[in-house]
């Protein structure tokens, strides 16, 4: 994908003074429900109606979708509003059901770009469309899957492409439904900066009360759109109501954010910037000088645990560690989230220099 600039022709096109915004119900439950929130939604900031048609869920037995009837829905909202439309696609058969719906955008849920197969299996179908489609980040935190279900589609000749950052699974506790992980998201760009990163913090969030705020989060790391699940009537919804917002409050968080200017061209603005990227750079090397001091420490106690047949888990020491970095870390304005992911990279680090040393 050395040509990445091509794939952002079909944003460019749109020739929107605002960033994306694709919104909608996160299922497709009835004809009126889908055609009720499309008109509350047309003279908004939406470009595209969202609404899922087939819903891959976690178990079964919950709401799996209307099927293909929803598509004649979709094709109804275009038709009576202007709005573009996108649903998410699983395999070749919502691939074809698609195309002959004239849906204008296809989505990979974050299930399917796990698997090459599918995602190859779906490139086949999808081989040499026009159609613009976008990939959501695989459920774990897998940038070079990412990466892989976008080089598939682009082998197949499709060259509409944009991808959707909607947050990553973990066993760990969380405010959020699916951890941000916005490095992966950054490490993105910095590999791809001309495709279309979008957000979603509806599946990010899993609370409405947090999407505002990944919202203005996402714009600040300069995402190119949002994606917002959007129901008349979100505590009634069939499917994932904590997650959904009311036209109104959609309208109500796009006045609210702001967005940024990339750069700046005011006086003092680069001096001040490049002074303090010094102080972090500096401030880098020293974290990395302390870390290097920390695994030469952790490798002697290996030693002597080696020479002592003890093994190198101590979970109540560990326990402890873990315990008073979170309140130290609290008393410097740092989360516990941070401070646990940190001191639980530091930890295993540190476990691999001693099993270094005892397994000599």
């Amino acid at each position: 994908m050395e040509n990445s600039k091509e794939m952002r022709t079909w944003l460019d096109n749109f020739g929107l003074d605002h960033p994306l915004v694709i919104a909608g119900p996160c299922s497709a439950e009835t004809e009126e429900q889908v055609l009720k929130i499309a008109h509350e939604l047309k003279d908004t900031d939406v470009t595209v109606y969202r609404a899922g048609i087939w819903k891959p869920r976690t178990r079964p037995g919950m709401f799996e979708g209307v099927g293909a009837i929803g598509l004649n829905w979709l094709k109804k909202v275009k038709e009576e509003t202007g709005l573009m439309t996108t649903t998410e696609v699983a395999n070749k058969d919502h691939v074809k059901l698609a195309l002959e719906a004239d849906i204008d955008i296809l989505w990979i849920g974050a299930r399917t770009t796990v698997s090459p197969f599918i995602i190859q299996e779906i490139a086949d179908a999808l081989c040499g469309t026009d159609k613009i489609v976008l990939v959501k980040n695989p459920v774990n935190p897998d940038l070079a899957l990412w990466m892989g279900g976008l080089e598939r589609l682009y082998t197949a000749d499709i060259k509409n492409l944009g991808v959707i950052h909607r947050g990553f699974s973990t066993y760990d506790k969380s405010k959020y439904r699916n951890n941000p992980e916005w490095q992966i998201a950054v490490e993105f760009q910095n590999k791809f900066p001309d495709i279309p990163l979008i957000c979603d913090p509806s599946h990010i969030a899993g609370r409405r009360d947090l999407i505002f705020d990944l919202s203005q989060r996402a714009l600040d790391l300069n995402f190119d759109g949002l994606m917002i699940e959007t129901h008349w009537d979100p505590d009634n919804a069939w499917s994932d109501a904590k997650q959904q917002v009311t036209p109104k409050r959609l309208t109500e968080i796009m006045k609210s954010l702001k967005i940024r200017k990339k750069t700046t061209d005011e006086a003092g603005y680069q001096t001040q910037l490049e002074t303090y990227r010094e102080q972090i750079d500096d401030t880098d090397q020293l974290l990395l000088d302390a870390l290097g001091k920390r695994m030469k420490i952790a490798a002697s106690i290996g030693k002597i645990k080696k020479d002592n047949n003890v093994a190198v888990l101590q979970n109540k020491r560990w326990s402890q560690i873990l315990n008073t970095m979170k309140i130290e870390g609290e008393q410097r304005g740092l989360s516990e989230d941070f401070i646990s992911r940190v001191f639980k990279s530091i930890h295993q680090e540190s476990i691999n220099h001693q099993q270094k040393v005892i397994n000599g």
